[in-house]
């Protein structure tokens, strides 16, 4: 029996008001890993959409077959399933970029993200609703990862995508690369976020 918020609705909702990062805290272990620049956290943002579209439409499709005490075990071989491909993918055709990425990728399988899209979403409504789900969460994490590397490239080496976009005398802020600056910049962006929120709330109450 479906139930629960609409395609649209889902799409949208994962965009900002239930981002997986921003507001839910999931993923974080990539979310602050692979952000040192953009190139890398839109090739994360990228494996990770192919990787919850894929998992949620099978698990949607086969979710009257699921029983409680297996449901977890196939969720996660489905998820792995689909994160071999991606990873064989970009070792394939961006061997650069699978080397930068490291075990990142591989670590797809238990980002919670995905295996809580899985439950919440994939496994109670249909095959429509939950790729508009695994869309809009995907969008989310891509915002959520492109907004925190263009940060800390632009201000740890004054790059943008590669290509050095702050005049050379730029003092370069290289915490910003290494991982404190990833907590810093999430926490600011993170009470940005929570800010407009709270401001967008508070004028459609009045």
């Amino acid at each position: 029996m479906n139930g629960g918020p609409t395609a649209s609705q889902r799409f949208f909702l994962g965009i900002l008001p239930e981002n997986p990062v921003y507001r839910q805290m999931l993923g974080m272990c990539s979310t602050l890993a692979v952000t040192n620049n953009i190139q890398a956290a839109v090739t994360m943002a990228a494996a990770v959409l192919f990787v919850l579209v894929c998992a949620n439409l099978i698990i949607s499709l086969i979710r009257h077959w699921l029983t409680p005490y297996l449901r977890i075990v196939i969720f996660t071989l489905t998820i792995a399933t689909f994160v071999t491909v991606a990873d064989r993918a970009l070792a394939a055709f961006v061997y650069p970029m699978s080397k930068m990425l490291g075990p990142y990728i591989p670590l797809i399988i238990v980002n919670c993200i995905i295996i809580c899209r899985c439950e919440v979403c994939a496994a109670k409504q249909g095959p429509i609703t939950a790729v508009a789900d695994a869309a809009g969460q995907s969008l989310g994490f891509g915002l959520a990862l492109v907004s925190l590397a263009a940060v800390r490239e632009l201000l740890g080496s004054g790059m943008w995508f590669g290509s050095r976009v702050l005049p050379e005398a730029w003092p370069d802020w290289v915490i910003m690369v290494l991982p404190p600056g990833a907590f810093l910049t999430f926490g600011l962006l993170m009470g940005l976020v929570n800010w407009f929120t709270a401001r967008r709330a508070g004028k459609e109450g009045a």
